[in-house]
């Protein structure tokens, strides 16, 4: 089978000759591994592992385009910087990870209404990655690769404008605010995806970033989320589903109280699952069973231990439950892949992984 043919296989719950895989590494991961000898300076990772799916960038969000990022504050160790969406946000200098949010602009509708919306009412060609588009949509196209855009959903594109606090306050005190913002950025996205796509050509799905969870609880309830989010995410979910693209959606922390309403909405493959956030493949998929196909739940701080042993029994103890029920399952991590994981790890992983589907976890 091609990679395509596998991955679509997965996402319509049919056979597949050995499970599909891809991965997500850190900067620090591939330099590091590259530094050892590993990999190529110029190599591709979806080439040297044999990735079955190629993800892209999507469209940018940032409310002002044409602002130029400005340094507030800068020390040994990180900066403070404002961006285009008049966000503070401090940056650590020694590895990637998550900004840490000292201070936004907007902090309620008003700030909205003044200071982004405006920015983001007209289509802007800069917004979207056409050179990176082209060049992947042609290697998808050659190597009979599965081909993806990334991209960010509402909530993922909110939260930089406003910051969690101001938002979750603003979901409860002002919803018709966070409404407006939904759709907005709703508008924006398919109005650029429609552009892309009609210059371009479509890829085969869409993976959307929507972080709604944190250790143990989700960020919101079912019914705020029914209330505030179904609708813009059905609206999106649907424009995309009508173009023929499947619709994977990346969400990190714990979200099994939301997954009912994601269903609703439209996803089709769930991912990263996330382990440390009290994420459990083989429980959520006894609750939705072959309703939506998954992809990750590989525990990542297991893997950075770097033993054989405890990478297999947590791929028998998360894999088979669910491909000896339905084939919809895509191999990758809980998130992404750290640069304590030794190269040798790494290729135990995906190769003992995707081996699963055939030999039911005995030739590992």
């Amino acid at each position: 089978m091609t990679s395509k043919e596998r991955v679509e296989n997965v996402l319509a719950g049919k056979p597949v000759d050995r499970l599909p895989y891809c991965d997500w590494l850190w900067p620090e991961t591939l330099a590091r591994w590259i530094s050892e000898g590993h990999i190529r300076e110029d190599e591709n990772p979806v080439d040297h592992f044999g990735f079955d799916i190629i993800r892209g960038g999507g469209i940018d969000s940032t409310a002002d385009m044409n602002f130029v990022p400005e340094v507030l504050e800068e020390n040994i160790e990180s900066k403070l910087i404002r961006d285009g969406n008049g966000a503070a946000l401090r940056i650590r200098k020694d590895g990637s990870g998550t900004p840490e949010h000292v201070d936004f602009a907007v902090k309620n509708r008003d700030d909205w209404e003044r200071l982004i919306k405006p920015h983001l009412l007209k289509i802007d060609r800069c917004r979207i990655p056409w050179k990176t588009y082209r060049q992947e949509r042609k290697k998808a196209q050659e190597q009979n690769l599965y081909h993806t855009i990334g991209g960010l959903a509402p909530f993922e594109q909110m939260h930089p404008v406003c910051g969690h606090e101001y938002l979750l306050m603003g979901m409860v005190l002002d919803p018709d605010w966070v409404r407006d913002m939904a759709e907005t950025y709703v508008n924006l996205t398919i109005k650029h995806f429609e552009l892309l796509f009609h210059e371009e050509g479509l890829p085969d799905a869409a993976w959307l970033s929507e972080d709604l969870g944190f250790k143990g609880k989700p960020f919101i309830s079912p019914a705020m989320y029914e209330e505030l989010l179904l609708p813009p995410h059905q609206r999106l979910f649907e424009y995309l589903h009508d173009r023929g693209l499947k619709v994977i959606v990346h969400s990190c922390g714990y979200i099994e109280p939301l997954i009912p309403g994601l269903i609703k909405a439209g996803m089709d493959c769930l991912q990263p699952m996330e382990v440390k956030a009290g994420m459990d493949m083989p429980k959520i998929f006894r609750q939705y069973g072959s309703r939506i196909s998954y992809c990750g739940n590989i525990d990542a701080t297991i893997l950075l231990r770097n033993d054989k042993e405890e990478i297999k029994q947590e791929l028998r103890r998360k894999i088979p439950p669910v491909i000896n029920e339905c084939n919809c399952y895509i191999l990758h991590s809980d998130h992404s892949i750290p640069p304590q994981v030794d190269y040798e790890i790494f290729n135990y992983f995906i190769s003992a992984g995707s081996r699963i589907i055939s030999s039911k976890s005995k030739d590992m």
